[in-house]
């Protein structure tokens, strides 16, 4: 067993959904797992469709609506002969089942909502993928992951009940073993009670881990419109180097200092059974790619980098001067978290604690109130945070050139500078 997953990017269009078949072709003698994403930018329009029921908005919310439809329709038109193909009536059905949503109750949860909706997303993406499949003669059959992920309720970033998830990974697969190629849904679970979860953006990656995992494939591969994990994001550096092998202990760190290809939850359960990672790309898929293991030999090979855009850095400071301990720190932390703030570095002295954010205005402006009463407060916005492993005073001349350094941290193999461009 092997199990691939495939982007947005990679089932954007009727020819990128044909492209994905040419792929399972390559591997037409194995037994497959293959998770998709929402098509194209489908997570983001449906986000779109949330908001307006939230705004009460029924002229905005039905276009929207129909604005997702019309995308997938047209994807269907290219690659199904005839629409009196049953895909057709099932897909017009969920998103007519869609439109009816603002005539019902509308969840005091907003996050619970989210979840009902943007899931469908990835529910008609891997259903017209089968579909094709199926009629292009491959051994298919779609798979619900909505029955056999199990989470906790926490919706939006779910958490797994491994134990749960394991016992109906095991039942499921014991159905339609004649299929060679079973699709399902990345992203999305379900809690105890039925109800649909997602487990981050991005989660579809983790879909994949968790099945491999619980199914002991052979191994992941995740296909991209990039060769490989290069050593920094190609929107940022006109040349960059693909890294062809890289730890998981690596990749972890990579993926938790904000590296874009890998979601940061996918690589422990692989680590966990030895299951080894490929990131390849479905434009050339026939080329090596990377694949992340259990060797570091080759970690420290290629210095990599990772930018993150939008910072805050905010320095609080006790009015009376006292010192900044934990009693302190405990209250900042906790209105931190209320906010929804996410911490990428942190300092402090005796007197000042200095942190380092992913925000927006609306929640900077709730910190603020939050935490003027108790502390002087300064904040930079607009900044960059860099993060450079296994750097060298080269690269770090390199990536802040034109730049002033407000803030720096080093260990052995890390750098991590906040900075704005020089005026």
């Amino acid at each position: 067993m092997k199990v691939f997953k495939f982007g947005g990017a990679s089932v954007k269009s009727a020819e990128a959904v044909r492209n994905v078949k040419s792929i399972l072709d390559i591997y037409k003698d194995e037994k497959l797992i293959v998770v998709v994403s929402a098509m194209g930018k489908t997570t983001n329009a449906l986000e779109e469709v949330v908001a307006y029921l939230y705004a009460e908005d029924t002229v905005k919310y039905d276009e929207q609506v129909e604005k997702v439809r019309n995308f997938h329709l047209e994807i269907m038109n290219s690659l199904f002969d005839s629409k009196n193909h049953p895909i057709f009536k099932e897909i017009n059905t969920i998103f007519d089942n869609l439109k009816e949503v603002k005539k019902g109750r509308i969840a005091a949860n907003f996050d619970f909502q989210y979840d009902q909706i943007v899931s469908i997303g990835e529910l008609v993406s891997s259903k017209i993928i089968s579909a094709f499949l199926a009629g292009e003669k491959l051994s298919v059959c779609w798979r619900d992951a909505r029955t056999f992920i199990r989470t906790n309720n926490r919706y939006r970033s779910a958490e797994i009940d491994w134990d749960k998830t394991q016992e109906l990974i095991d039942s499921e697969m014991k159905k339609y073993t004649f299929c060679q190629i079973s699709v399902t849904q990345g992203f999305i679970g379900h809690t105890d009670e039925g109800f649909t979860t997602t487990l981050g953006r991005e989660g579809s990656d983790f879909t994949a881990a968790i099945l491999a995992y619980c199914t002991n494939a052979e191994s992941v591969t995740i296909w991209k419109d990039v060769p490989g994990m290069l050593n920094a994001d190609p929107k940022y550096f006109s040349s960059t180097v693909k890294l062809d092998m890289i730890s998981f202990k690596e990749a972890i760190e990579l993926a938790y200092y904000g590296a874009s290809v890998i979601h940061p939850k996918t690589i422990q359960p692989l680590q966990n059974k030895n299951l080894p990672l490929y990131v390849k790309s479905f434009v050339n898929p026939l080329e090596e790619g990377t694949v992340i293991q259990s060797l570091t030999t080759h970690d420290d090979l290629v210095p990599s980098y990772i930018f993150k855009l939008n910072q805050v850095l905010l320095s609080l400071t006790s009015r009376d001067f006292s010192f900044v301990v934990e009693e302190n720190l405990s209250d900042i932390f906790k209105k931190l978290a209320q906010v929804g703030a996410s911490i990428n570095l942190m300092q402090n002295s005796a007197v000042s604690f200095t942190v380092c954010l992913d925000t927006d205005q609306q929640r900077l402006a709730k910190l603020l109130e939050l935490l003027q009463d108790d502390y002087i407060v300064q904040y930079n916005d607009h900044l960059e945070l860099v993060t450079i492993r296994h750097y060298d005073q080269a690269t770090i001349d390199k990536v802040t050139k034109g730049k002033t350094v407000l803030m720096e941290q080093k260990t052995r193999q890390t750098v991590r500078i906040v900075m704005k461009n020089k005026s």
